[in-house]
């Protein structure tokens, strides 16, 4: 057996039935603990997210802190990568048009569970004794769980996560994708390119997350934008075949999908499998990663901070790997033998020609980026926490070290590529196992705080939504104190209950 078929062998043992039944079990339990928030308050949370943004709105940079907008756009950054591109293409080639279905599917429970994750990470925050905030899944698991319901459980969750997270960061950050496209457009030596690529991303993690914040919240709105625009205008190319297209989609999501061109055919559970993996692996809903930069924000409740992690999995699956999907399907290349980057390069240019090769490799330079740049933010927060008890020193010269060693596996695994002559299919395989671990502690701690977050959300609904009555005396947040709008909100409804109270 070589090294790819035991990887595929493993990765279809892992992401088995029990394991995707408790999945989508978790997804069910937080939509109907929440009543169905995200969808019957769609309109309110457009609104207070990408809203805002439209209208300028955005709340004004504090010195040591990070808006909700740059927060949501390095969590964007991270889970809007080549996984869009060259993951949803090779789910499709996996997996068939039922895989797409599969990927629809996770996201409608998705919502729900990133607006969970952030605002259980919002809440769960702690000071970073600079004027900031830090916090994640590592800090709700052990502090939610392990010293607010005092169960022990919750530190073995906490360091569970943090462990299996942190090794993922051995899996390498979407440079060997970049590079096998670049290799295969333009002839681009991959071994020299992923040293560049790598000197030029400690250049840019070197300062830390507020550099990173700044990066992304100019790159992300506008790579999104471009590629929304180029996928549209493909699909319109071929706009007379789409309702055969989505009848493929969920016909296949059932049936499976019989041998065509150079398509070997595949089930249910192929499709299944296939389609929910990659959805996490892009979306990264359940994954526990943007947490991690949700609880730096400086927002006014955390259900505030969570409706960004709504509006995360709404763009990059609803929206972009939706758009790489109907892309690959509608122009008919993807049973035509081919995965990963070179279907989706196929796609585009069989609709732009040469232009859609130099489009496509640009998006996914730009994708590329903005996912390590993010990975990096996710990978450090880790590692302080593991380290949490050594002194400040050690804790800095190890993630000074970090940030050197941090591109490493990216040159490891492109060399090991290169040499060994193996294919994406083993990168895919790998980077699914990896991602089981973290999303198995993590989806168990989230339905434990369940009730945590029906509480935050039931203050919310009062206060913003006009459902109920507001307890101007609820504690927003675990240990850190509300902002300034948040303590003013306070005061105007405790003014307002004592004046009717007379």
């Amino acid at each position: 057996m070589t090294l790819t078929e035991f990887m595929t062998t493993l990765d279809s043992i892992i992401w088995g039935t029990p394991f995707l039944a408790t999945l989508i079990g978790a997804g069910i339990i937080f939509v109907i603990v929440s009543k169905g928030f995200v969808f019957r308050h769609f309109g309110h949370v457009w609104k207070n997210t990408l809203g805002t943004v439209i209208k300028g709105g955005t709340q004004k940079e504090e010195k040591g802190k990070i808006t909700p907008f740059q927060a949501v756009c390095v969590a964007v950054g991270g889970c809007v990568g080549t996984a869009n591109i060259s993951g949803v293409a090779a789910s499709v080639a996996l997996g068939g048009p039922g895989a797409v279905f599969w990927m629809w599917l996770w996201a409608f429970f998705a919502m729900t569970v990133k607006c969970c994750e952030a605002t259980l990470g919002s809440y769960y925050r702690k000071s970073d004794g600079k004027g900031g905030y830090v916090g994640g899944s590592y800090y709700y698991l052990e502090e939610g769980i392990g010293r607010d319901k005092k169960w022990k459980i919750g530190y073995l969750l906490a360091w569970g996560f943090s462990i299996g997270f942190f090794a993922m960061f051995l899996s390498g950050s979407q440079a060997s994708i970049i590079a096998e496209s670049l290799n295969a457009s333009y002839n681009v030596p991959m071994i020299p390119f992923v040293l560049a690529y790598s000197i030029f991303m400690m250049y840019i993690v070197w300062r830390g997350v507020p550099r990173i914040a700044g990066v992304l919240s100019k790159a992300v709105p506008i790579m999104c934008i471009l590629y929304l625009i180029a996928g549209i205008i493909i699909i319109l190319m071929n706009i007379s075949i789409m309702p055969s297209v989505i009848s493929s989609i969920f016909t296949n999501a059932f049936t499976g999908t019989a041998a065509v061109g150079g398509f070997a055919g595949v089930g249910v559970k192929t499709a299944m499998q296939a389609g929910i993996s990659r959805a996490i692996n892009s979306n990264e809903a359940g994954m526990g990663t943007s947490p991690m930069i949700h609880a730096a924000a400086d927002t006014v409740h955390p259900v505030r901070q969570g409706l960004w992690g709504i509006m995360e999995v709404f763009i990059d699956t609803i929206i972009i790997c939706s758009i790489t999907a109907l892309s690959v399907l509608c122009t008919g290349v993807w049973s035509n033998g081919t995965t990963s980057m070179t279907l989706a390069l196929s796609a585009f240019e069989v609709s732009f020609g040469n232009f859609g090769i130099h489009f496509l490799n640009l998006m996914l330079c730009l994708f590329g980026l903005t996912t390590t740049a993010a990975a990096f933010a996710y990978y450090d927060a880790a590692l302080r926490f593991m380290l949490k008890k050594c002194s400040k020193k050690v804790i800095e010269t190890l993630s000074l070290i970090f940030k050197i060693v941090f591109p490493l596996p990216n040159i490891f695994i492109v060399v090991t590529m290169v040499y060994s002559g193996s294919d994406f299919t083993l990168y895919w395989a790998f980077v699914d196992v990896i991602i089981a671990l973290p999303v198995f502690w993590n989806v168990i701690g989230l339905v434990i705080l369940s009730p945590k977050f029906m509480e935050l959300l039931k203050d919310y609904r009062a206060r913003y939504l006009g459902i109920g009555k507001v307890n101007p005396d609820f504690k927003l947040f675990y240990e850190t104190e509300p902002n300034d709008e948040a303590k003013a909100f306070n005061e105007k409804i405790k003014k307002e209950q004592a004046s009717e109270s007379c």
